[in-house]
Parts: C-alpha cells; structure tokens; sequence
C-alpha cells in the first residue's frame, strides 16, 4: 500500500491550524521547572509571565536540599532533611525506607568500614529482609560487596556507581512531591514521548516533514521524495 505524501505547506498549514494557549505552554514550563526543581528560574518565570506555580516555591529549596544531601552519599542528613520536611514520608514508605538504609549500608562499605558495614546490615537491615523476600535479596546483593578486594569491579560494582545514588535520590525525590500532592514527574518528557510515538505510527501511513531532533523541534523533509 502506497503511503500518502503530504507536502511542507500542507503539513505546516495543519499545524497552524492547532490551537494552543500561551496560558497552557506556560503552565507547562512551570511545572518541568517546579517538577525538577529549578527554585530560581521558576521563581523568574512566575514574575516575567504570571503563571502561578501549584506548590510554595521554598518547599522546592528544601526538596533540592534533601537531594542534593543524598547525592552527595550524606544519607544521614537526607533523612533527617526530609523528616524536617515531612516525618510521615518514610513512616508510610517502607520501600523507600529501605533503600535509604541500604544506601547508608552502600556508604559505609564505599569508605571501607567493614566492622560498621556488617554491624549496619545485621541490625537495620536484616529484619527488614526477613519481612520482605526483594528487601532480603536487595541486601544480600549489597553485603556481597565485602566479599571482594576489588568492588568496584566485582559482580555487584554497579551499586558503588553514583547512578545508584542518583536512582536513590530520584525516588526520594518523587515520594515528597507525591506527598505535596504534585506529579513526581514534569509533564514535558511525556509529551515528547507520545510525539515519538504519534510520528511512528504516522510513518506507516504517510510521508510527511517530522521532528527528527527533538532538540532542535525543526520540520525535515523526506529525502526519498
């Protein structure tokens, strides 16, 4: 079946032709830039176009505060910020709990202190493991570290990576902003999924001038026609 060819001018006219509100697209940027936390660029944007942001831009700074603690592999004071910030998050999260422990737990062996590593597992850990079959998994993965001289390359290295801290923060960061009932993640990226997929699904029928860098968000033409 032969695909339907539709030219730059057609294609653009239609585009034209969609009606989208300078309100809504600011409402939009507000939302990646609260959702990701950019306090300064959100509280600028808020002044320049009026667009109101749906959580007080300070508890932003506290958010990125507890982040940025955890990042850094200061699991203690992450915990003790989001306390501060709102106690019943991890009292009602025992999933995300864990993992913050077992983060400490990953510290602790990153630093070399394997007496405190062992004393941490068995005493904050282990029952959690025997409540909950991926917790104990989870933690035998991370004690098998001690196992090895070289941990950064042994089996189970990844979990000394900083984008087990970054996964850890991350999840952290989407359980306070579902506790301040706002979307823990911006809208923006998935629009420009379902664009993705709208395109690809179009490509089976048509040929058409498409967004090949989402980057740039620049129209290019078919070379093949």
């Amino acid at each position: 079946m032969s695909k339907k060819v539709i030219t730059r001018e057609e294609w653009e006219r239609k585009l034209k032709d969609v009606k989208i509100s300078k309100k809504d697209m600011n409402k939009l940027v507000m939302n990646f830039l609260v959702t990701e936390g950019y306090v300064d660029a959100a509280e600028k944007f808020r002044i320049e176009s009026g667009t109101e942001p749906d959580i007080d831009l300070a508890t932003i700074t506290d958010r990125m505060a507890v982040k940025k603690a955890l990042q850094s592999g200061n699991v203690e004071d992450a915990i003790e910020k989001v306390n501060d910030l709102n106690p019943t998050i991890l009292d009602t999260n025992p999933q995300l709990y864990f993992h913050l422990q077992q983060q400490r737990l990953i510290e602790l062996i990153r630093t070399g202190n394997v007496e405190e590593a062992l004393e941490f597992a068995q005493e904050e850990l282990a029952p959690r493991g025997e409540e909950n079959q991926n917790f104990l998994e989870e933690l035998e993965r991370t004690v098998a570290l001690l196992a090895f001289d070289d941990v950064k390359n042994c089996p189970y290295g990844e979990l000394l990576d900083v984008s087990q801290r970054l996964k850890t923060a991350s999840e952290l960061n989407a359980a306070i902003l579902t506790s301040q009932s706002h979307e823990k993640d911006p809208k923006l990226p998935t629009l420009l999924k379902m664009l993705i997929l709208a395109q690809n699904q179009l490509d089976e029928k048509a040929v058409y001038p498409r967004i090949n860098d989402i980057t740039a968000a620049v129209l290019e033409d078919d070379p093949t026609v």
